[in-house]
């Protein structure tokens, strides 16, 4: 991932205070890594949910797709209570939450299951914006971009082992309900750790409860903010939805790939973003400029899907996926592009807004995407034909994610630059 905020400099603390915010931010970091894993973890387990439940297609990708209805919300939630209560309590909150969302997934009741994939979507919106909020109180302005990158890289690392890990293991040692069960007693530990390690110590925000979304009225009234978010969102999908939730179904029932070899395959995507986002992010603040490294992440995304869908046969196996997921890193970097473009003192209310927007774009589109396959099946087993019509909604938010990107206001150094060389 690129920088959340290059320019951000971190409030002045002591050193201890920083060395705390640090301590923090690594098991934030951990919260990330097994929230990423757990929002993976079901596109393994699709025969099996299929099985309990007596799903349709529809049904599965409603199900699983629920995350992120909760996610989205509560997004802005995070973003808000960061900024007025500090982090101790909210990421408390946001990890017990995600544990006990995963309990109620492992009890394997239809009511139990929806229950708990809405509660780990509401919980694991406190990872990435409570690391962020760690890391921009715990690093200089020296070392913010590479925590940030740490950090993402993390969540995709997460990802990756959602299904490249979990797949042998909900297939073969601990089957699928005690997996979710083991995932709830970790993230219990986790939370523990985080109450006691996080400093308390912030700047209060004093009024009502409803004054912690004033900044909001900063981000959702910059246009700029829109284009960001729905371009983040864009690009998200296609990963998110297209290869996390329906990847390895592609790869078995469409290309006829055994199960073990199309969760190899998919996982890469995930592994993709831990080499992408960091190496796109360094690039965009080597140059000084977001929009050509997003564009060129864009392009990458569109020929590598290409390739995937219709030259499998001669392309490498793991290299498609591999290259749209480095492509697809690029889809952080509008996350920096809505802190550059909106004021310092609604940083944590920026990333809220931003993963709002993104993953509301995920909860429409996961519904949206089982329906269509179940419109091409008409109720018979999925195949290569059917996956290939409804990727036409992947290359869709591809292409719409570049023409936006037109429009984008270029925020990066060299930017911000040149109108005072120019004025001198």
């Amino acid at each position: 991932m690129t920088v959340i905020a290059a320019s951000i400099e971190a409030p002045a603390k002591p050193e201890a205070s920083r060395t705390a915010f640090i301590i923090a931010w690594a098991l934030c970091l951990i919260f990330y890594f097994l929230q990423y894993a757990l929002r993976s973890a079901p596109g393994v387990m699709i025969p099996e949910l299929t099985a309990a439940f007596g799903l349709t297609t529809l049904g599965v990708s409603a199900l699983l797709g629920m995350y992120y209805y909760t996610y989205a919300a509560f997004a802005l939630v995070s973003g808000a209570s960061l900024d007025r209560f500090g982090a101790k309590l909210p990421i408390f909150i946001g990890v017990l939450s995600t544990a006990i969302g995963s309990v109620l997934f492992g009890f394997g009741a239809i009511t139990t299951v929806e229950g708990g994939r809405l509660l780990q979507g509401a919980g694991s919106a406190f990872a990435f914006t409570g690391a962020v909020y760690l890391a921009v109180h715990g690093f200089s302005g020296k070392w913010l971009a590479t925590a940030i990158g740490v950090t993402q890289l993390c969540g995709m690392l997460g990802g990756f082992a959602g299904q490249f890990a979990v797949g042998p293991l909900v297939h073969g040692s601990i089957g699928w309900q005690s997996f979710w069960f083991y995932a709830g007693a970790a993230l219990t530990a986790l939370a523990v750790l985080m109450l006691v390690a996080t400093p308390a110590s912030h700047d209060k925000v004093h009024g009502s409860l409803l004054t912690m979304f004033a900044p909001y009225k900063v981000v959702l009234t910059n246009p700029q903010s829109y284009l960001c978010g729905i371009i983040g969102g864009l690009l998200f999908m296609p990963t998110t939805i297209g290869d996390m939730i329906w990847g390895v179904p592609l790869l078995h029932q469409g290309f006829g790939i055994a199960t073990e070899e199309a969760v190899a395959r998919s996982s890469m995507v995930p592994l993709g973003w831990v080499i992408g986002a960091p190496l796109l992010g360094y690039l965009a603040d080597r140059i000084g400029r977001r929009k050509p490294v997003l564009i060129a992440g864009i392009a990458l995304m569109m020929i590598s899907g290409l390739g995937i869908s219709y030259l499998e046969a001669f392309i490498p196996p793991y290299f498609g996926g591999l290259l749209f997921g480095i492509g697809s890193g690029a889809a952080m970097i509008p996350y920096s592009m809505i802190k550059e473009a909106n004021p310092d003192n609604v940083k944590g209310s920026a990333t809220g807004a931003m993963n709002f927007l993104v993953f509301s774009l995920s909860a429409f589109l996961a519904p949206v995407f089982g329906l269509a396959l179940m419109r091409l099946s008409g109720g018979r087993p999925l195949t290569l034909d059917h996956f290939h019509h409804a990727d036409y909604i992947w290359g869709g938010a591809i292409v719409l994610s570049f023409i936006l990107t037109l429009f984008l206001r270029e925020t990066g150094a060299a930017a911000r630059q040149t109108p005072a060389a120019s004025a001198s």
